[in-house]
């Protein structure tokens, strides 16, 4: 363990091991954090307003997609990325809203390493290709999101033989 600024670092690229999952904890958007947050980023009728959310294909008030992203990234950073060497992410690959999100419910994010391989490029770094899926109260995926992120390595690579 190391210590960089005031946290405490436990997580290196090493330690991101294909296959292995982790539960990142739970969030309940209530409808003034879920009006809020449309008011400011994404002011669609069906996130702002009761009546118009109504006659939307959604039937009632519910949370971008963006809030949906925006929370699952609080639950990552909190849960985990504080205690890691997150160097930040190159990108997404895929992204997918399945389900809405409903003021009150209940959302448990899940995080998944798919690949993790060291950048050529930065000996010092290594990249990890993840999922993250966000389900609600009902078990039902409200969002699903795959791509990279890329972490200091515990033992930079001494030699350029692997590729980005």
């Amino acid at each position: 363990m190391s210590t960089e600024g005031k946290r405490t670092i436990r997580y290196y690229w090493e330690d991101m091991q294909p296959g292995s999952e982790r539960d990142l904890g739970s969030i309940s958007p209530t409808r003034e954090e879920i009006i809020a947050f449309a008011t400011q980023f994404d002011p669609q009728p069906f996130h702002l307003d009761d009546e118009a959310a109504k006659a939307s294909v959604f039937g009632g008030l519910c949370a971008s997609g963006w809030h949906t992203c925006s929370m699952a990234m609080r639950l990552m950073v909190t849960n985990f990325l504080h205690e890691a060497s997150s160097l930040g992410s190159p990108g997404l690959e895929n992204l997918q809203w399945k389900k809405p999100v409903l003021p009150n419910d209940t959302l448990r994010l899940k995080h998944k390493i798919l690949e993790s391989r060291p950048m050529r490029s930065k000996p010092d770094v290594g990249l990890v290709r993840t999922q993250w899926e966000m389900h609600n109260q009902h078990g039902d995926c409200v969002l699903h999101m795959e791509g990279w992120s890329m972490f200091r390595r515990r033992h930079p690579a001494t030699d350029s033989a692997k590729t980005d």
